[in-house]
């Protein structure tokens, strides 16, 4: 009965929160949509897109990056914007590369020269002091940035509900009764390739990637032979985010649930010993689903057990910059 409770309760705290971040969005602060210029390797130049919200008290910015399949208009972002915005920060939710659906490429999870764009970027140059915040499938890119060497400004990463190896994500959500979940993400993935393929030569013709059904059709389809892999297992075994945690230089925050329906616990937690000592800071919640949490948690960290924990995470991040 305890199992099927949990089982329960880990749908609900996923796609309750969800729907209603559809149905109503939170006030956002004065925001101004950016364009954050790059070549990509096999299409050429392209562009970022990204939200920015500033906030002129502040010297500190967070880059906020989406999950797999979405982009920067998900409700969890914009939730997490304001929060971090009311906390005192400035804040960039950036659309990973193609996540805008024109066309200008499409990305895989562990590509962190999108988040060394996004902090190259003329609009943040003012900023002392830069946070990654990645969701989900953003939350194993944000790991790789913490793992490599990156901008000196970068103050400390979090990663929500992330994974660390993908084949055994992969494994996990091609399973039947992942179905739903799956069909929603690949769908995003879709949306973005058949944008690409409207205005470049793409790996795989663009209908026979909008009947696969599964992860490991799209990493077989689209990421092993745009990236130069062999096959999905390659891709896997080269870029899961597992390989770097031993290489962490940045302070980072994972947070998890434990009924996540989505991403399980047990798909990060076995690697979690090889992260450097006093840079990994882990907590596995009680209570919540996929990315979204209930209220009256503590996210540890000697901060304050109040509020949401993206708020509990801000002033975290506010007494590392003391």
């Amino acid at each position: 009965m305890r199992l099927w409770s949990d089982r329960v309760e880990g749908h609900w705290w996923t796609i309750a929160p969800a729907a209603r971040g559809w149905l109503s969005s939170p006030e956002l602060p004065v925001r101004q949509d950016v364009g954050i210029r790059m070549v990509d390797d096999q299409f050429g130049p392209t562009v970022l897109s990204g939200t920015f919200s500033d906030r002129l008290d502040s010297d500190s910015v967070v880059i906020l990056a989406h999950g797999l399949g979405g982009n920067r208009q998900a409700g969890y972002i914009k939730h997490a914007t304001a929060l971090l915005h009311e906390a005192g920060f400035a804040t960039l939710a950036m659309d990973l590369r193609g996540a805008d659906r024109r066309g200008g490429g499409f990305y895989h999870v562990a590509q962190v020269e999108d988040l060394r764009a996004v902090c190259d970027a003329a609009v943040l140059r003012r900023f002392k002091n830069v946070f990654v915040l990645g969701f989900s499938m953003g939350g194993h890119l944000a790991i790789h940035f913490a793992a490599a060497e990156g901008d000196p400004r970068l103050r400390g990463v979090a990663s929500l509900c992330a994974p660390l190896d993908l084949h055994a994500t992969q494994q996990h959500l091609d399973r039947p009764q992942q179905f739903v979940y799956r069909h929603y993400v690949l769908r995003g993935l879709k949306q973005i390739y058949a944008a690409v393929a409207r205005k470049h030569d793409v790996p795989t013709p663009n209908a026979e990637v909008q009947r696969c059904r599964t992860f490991y059709d799209w990493d077989r389809l689209v990421i092993a032979p745009r990236y130069g892999y062999d096959s999905p297992e390659s891709f896997y075994r080269a870029q899961s985010a597992a390989n770097v945690i031993g290489d962490l230089s940045i302070d980072t925050v994972m947070l998890m649930a434990r009924n996540d329906p989505i991403i399980p616990p047990r798909l990060s937690l076995p690697f979690l010993a090889a992260a450097p000592a006093g840079k990994l800071h882990v907590n596995v919640m009680l209570r919540g689903g996929h990315m979204q949490f209930p209220r009256g948690q503590s996210l540890g960290l000697d901060v304050a057990r109040s509020g949401h924990v993206m708020s509990q995470l801000a002033n975290y991040w506010l007494r590392l910059v003391g």
